[in-house]
């Protein structure tokens, strides 16, 4: 193992603060009680087969080292790949496989090499194989597991190139999997001694208003790389051990995927000339279709390279080709009715249109859209497809039912505000075809649809039969109980066979089978901090003061006395919404499992504070382009609404409060320790702070910064930084690739807020992404916070003349 990085604190708070428990090399453990729980392994994942008769428990493994994380890195394109292997960088997830039986058999352990790194999991259309990856230190094998057995072989030794691509079944029953051809020759080396300089051209009059992406290529040597790495060919595999076949040249493949009956097989690769200002998804790109062993039949589209589009704006001509799941070899394809600009007022926004083999006719409009097409689902048996569109300034989505044959017209199905969880109907439940597509499964004209089952009292999902000739809905089942149940799998066509997750304030999740009448549970996943039993979890709502109402999660730390006034911590991330009706909505559960892992604020509770979690910090406005204008006003009521709650609650004392959030939680740390006095402190995690320098837009504000630059100031904390008054703990990344939340966002941040006089700590994370991985920084970020607001929090002493709030 690599020595890990040394961490060294940036600077010292203003006033004393009480180190955290010192570790090796210079990162810090919080208490021992909360080490134990973060350093467990979690409970398995689970798949279930596409025939229902198994579950596939796929063991994971606790944090990494951060040693992991510091393998050689190459940012190209959007993309951060290791070279070393050819694939997406990454850490090792998953070490272990154990098949099970659905009707209670015997388990099977999948039988696998010694320190395995398994990912890219999928089971065959039949069920009988399930095809992985395995990931050594110079590339990655493709291997193949019987399902009956656990017995495994491997396809490929080494040279597997899942960049864009993860192995897929193709409908004969054979395996299609992307390979790093043979003879690419050696990897390109930089050289120090540059060719000339890297130029980018701007056109006048041409708009090109492009996010703050990061790890884009800059150079020709990036170009190089990104090609080499990316570069791949399409090979397919049989299981009866026959010679592997090439079906493609190589070429920078992003998609490889048969048709239903086997016959054709559709190609999109990028090409030159790459960006620098956009990642690879906005590079050229050419769809073809060939013959299932390769041979060109037709290219169905050509794309531009799509670095000028409108902010949300989509690209003209032929684009989200997919092949239409249960007909022969038909294709499909959306294409923009407005010249791609939501700015635009249409009529119509999209088409949608289908061209069968032999691809040579013209393509056939199926449906048009009033606003954005938003995706379509196939049914079981079926030409029809269920389409849906959203129009983004009312948040509506509706869905269709559409005949791609024209024979009918499109029957609206369902509309709804999307944000409006109690109106959800659900969604439909999906089966597997024999050609292996996913599509809802349908009897006899009479889909399944789940759902969360949002209500004011909390979340009680469903199962539900829908008749596509009726449009009548009726329930099959519901949670009900003082438990959390929801359905996972669907056994049969009529609904009466399914397999659920349950959870209760005790049980942490497991999976239940309810047949023959009667439920059962089919694993038995323990308790993974048995220690925390007795923290008490509630849903609560209060009102704003403008009568809005809001929910949050409220945890008490266990033994909790009625009456004790606690030290309390708000955690929070705001939302937009069109109308405080969908924004005060109850979207969880009193009875959900309180799970506690990673760098939580839950763990805030082992230490005698409360926290309402998942505070709602909801910003209402009819007109999403000016929403935003009252951000800072809204964001401050709702706070001080939870403030207020947790003293006439009666466990907290309207002082010792602090606040927090992650990313754009953290940007509303930052407002609100810069625009109120209600918080003792502050931790902001992976924020951003100055929105000058995210000018094509943030979260969903739409306007760019020359439209608006008065709100771009008003909405940057930065600008206010010498109004943080309150002492303000923030961590970061130093790999962070999420777009507008560069590193550089907390430095400078900590910069304004130590230059103006304000108490702050600035903690930086070595290797880390958006999220934290890395055993060494997890435990470091918890003691910092844990450190921080007992410091500043919990041992704040109230002056007799506060009242709260």
């Amino acid at each position: 193992m690599r020595r890990l990085l040394a961490f060294t604190a940036l600077v010292a708070p203003a006033i004393a603060l009480a180190a955290p428990a010192a570790a090796q090399d210079g990162y810090s453990l919080p208490p021992q009680d909360i080490a134990d729980i973060v350093l467990r392994a979690p409970p398995p994942a689970v798949s279930i087969s596409p025939e229902y008769d198994r579950m596939l428990l796929i063991e994971r493994e606790a944090l990494p080292p951060v040693s992991e994380l510091a393998r050689p890195m190459e940012k190209l394109a959007g993309l951060r790949l290791d070279a070393s292997i050819n694939d997406r960088h990454g850490i090792r997830s998953f070490v272990g496989m154990t098949l099970r039986d659905i009707d209670g058999g015997n388990d099977v352990e999948v039988a696998l090499p010694p320190e395995a790194d398994l990912s890219h999991f999928t089971w065959s259309n039949d069920g009988e194989h399930i095809a992985f990856s395995n990931t050594y230190a110079d590339g990655i094998a493709l291997m193949l597991a019987d399902s009956e057995t656990g017995e495994t072989r491997t396809l490929l030794e080494r040279g597997m190139n899942p960049i864009f691509q993860s192995p897929r079944w193709l409908p004969d029953g054979r395996l299609l999997v992307m390979v790093s051809p043979a003879d690419r020759g050696p990897m390109p080396s930089e050289s120090r001694t540059p060719e000339g300089p890297a130029i980018q051209n701007a056109v006048g009059g041409e708009e090109a208003q492009t996010r703050t992406y990061q790890d884009l290529l800059e150079n020709p040597y990036d170009e190089a790389l990104f090609t080499w790495l990316g570069t791949s060919q399409p090979v397919i595999y049989s299981l009866d051990g026959s010679a592997p076949e090439i079906v493609g040249p190589p070429r920078v493949y992003t998609y490889a995927g048969a048709s239903p009956d086997n016959q054709y097989m559709l190609l999109e690769w990028i090409d030159q000339p790459y960006s620098y200002q956009v990642p690879y998804s906005d590079f050229p790109l050419t769809s073809v279709v060939t013959r299932i062993d390769g041979t060109p039949v037709a290219t169905i589209a050509q794309q531009p390279l799509a670095d000028n589009l409108p902010v949300q704006g989509v690209q003209t001509g032929r684009r989200s080709i997919v092949w239409h799941p249960t007909e022969p070899s038909t294709l499909m394809w959306a294409e923009a009715q407005d010249g791609g600009d939501p700015r635009v007022a249409a009529e119509v926004r999209d088409a949608l249109f289908a061209l069968p083999a032999p691809f040579t006719a013209a393509p056939r409009e199926v449906a048009r859209f009033e606003d954005r097409f938003a995706g379509f689902s196939g049914i079981e048996g079926s030409d029809d497809i269920i389409a849906a569109d959203y129009d983004r300034d009312t948040r509506e989505v509706r869905q269709a039912l559409i005949d791609v044959t024209g024979s009918n017209a499109p029957r609206q199905l369902f509309m709804r505000n999307i944000q409006d969880a109690y109106a959800d109907p659900g969604s439909p439940v999906s089966t597997t075809t024999d050609a292996g597509f996913s599509v809802a499964r349908n009897d006899d004209g009479r889909l399944l649809l789940s759902g969360s089952g949002a209500t004011p009292e909390g979340l009680r999902p469903f199962l539900r039969r829908f008749d596509l000739d009726t449009l009548e809905t009726t329930e099959l089942w519901r949670n009900d109980g003082e438990y959390l149940e929801s359905v996972t799998a669907v056994l049969d066509g009529d609904g009466t066979s399914f397999v659920t997750r349950y959870e209760s304030p005790l049980n942490p999740g497991n999976y239940r089978l309810y047949a023959d009448g009667q439920a059962r549970f089919i694993t038995d996943f323990p308790d993974p901090h048995p220690e925390l039993t007795g923290i008490s979890r509630e849903v609560v709502t209060y009102p704003r003061a403008d009568g809005t109402q809001l929910t949050a999660t409220l945890y008490l730390p266990a033994g909790y006395q009625e009456g004790d006034k606690l030290p309390l911590v708000v955690w929070a991330y705001p939302l937009e919404y069109n109308n405080a009706a969908t924004a005060g909505q109850n979207r969880d559960s009193p009875y959900r499992f309180t799970r506690v892992g990673s760098y939580s604020q839950l763990f805030f509770l082992t230490q005698g504070y409360a926290v309402l979690d998942d505070a709602a910090m909801p910003v209402v406005g009819s007109d999403p382009e000016t929403v935003n204008d009252t951000f800072i006003d809204q964001i401050v009521s709702s706070a001080q609404a939870a403030v207020d709650f947790s003293v006439a609650r009666g466990f907290g004392d309207g002082y010792r409060v602090g606040v927090g959030g992650h990313s754009y939680g953290a940007f509303m740390t930052a407002h609100l320790l810069a625009q109120s006095d209600i918080f003792r402190a502050g931790i902001a995690r992976s924020g951003a702070y100055n929105r000058t320098l995210t000018p094509f837009g943030f979260q969903s504000e739409r306007r760019v910064f020359w439209d608006t630059p008065e709100t771009y100031y008003e909405l940057s904390p930065f600008m206010a930084a010498d109004q943080i008054n309150e002492p303000l703990l923030m961590v970061h990344g130093t790999n962070d690739s999420n777009s507008g939340t560069f590193p550089e966002q907390s430095e400078r941040m900590f910069a304004a807020v130590r230059g103006t006089g304000g108490t702050a700590r600035l903690v930086m994370l070595p290797y880390e992404d958006h999220g934290y991985r890395g055993r060494e920084s997890v435990l470091h970020v918890l003691a910092e916070m844990i450190n921080w607001f007992d410091t500043y929090v919990k041992n704040a002493e109230m002056p007799e003349t506060a009242t709260g709030g």
